[in-house]
């Protein structure tokens, strides 16, 4: 059997038309896929982005909850000291402890 070159050339048209179709969808498959790709991408970022306000926000709501303890302990550690003070000027003036739960016993 012969070949007729108008079909063999119309048979490769067809073909040659068949891969430059399938190569076209696949070029907007890969493009639909990276245009998905790209959008959670960015909302990953955005997402991370979010977070990381929170945690600083987060973070700086701990280091004035810090500082503000550190106060408290300092000035509790002074009022304790000014208070021992006061005892002992108290005792070194005859006051004691038991001598005055008996006075607040008698009244």
């Amino acid at each position: 059997m012969r070949q007729d070159p108008e079909v063999s050339e119309e048979a490769g048209k067809s073909f040659t038309d068949l891969l430059a179709e399938e190569l076209k969808q696949k070029e907007a498959e890969a493009e639909e896929k990276q245009r998905i790709a790209d959008t959670k991408l960015l909302e990953a970022k955005k997402m991370a982005s979010q977070y990381q306000k929170e945690a600083d926000k987060c973070n700086s709501g701990m280091e004035t909850c810090e500082k503000a303890r550190e106060r408290a302990e300092a000035a509790l550690e002074n009022q304790m000291k000014e208070t021992a003070l006061w005892e002992l000027r108290a005792r070194q003036r005859g006051w004691n402890k038991d001598a005055a739960k008996k006075a607040r016993a008698l009244f």
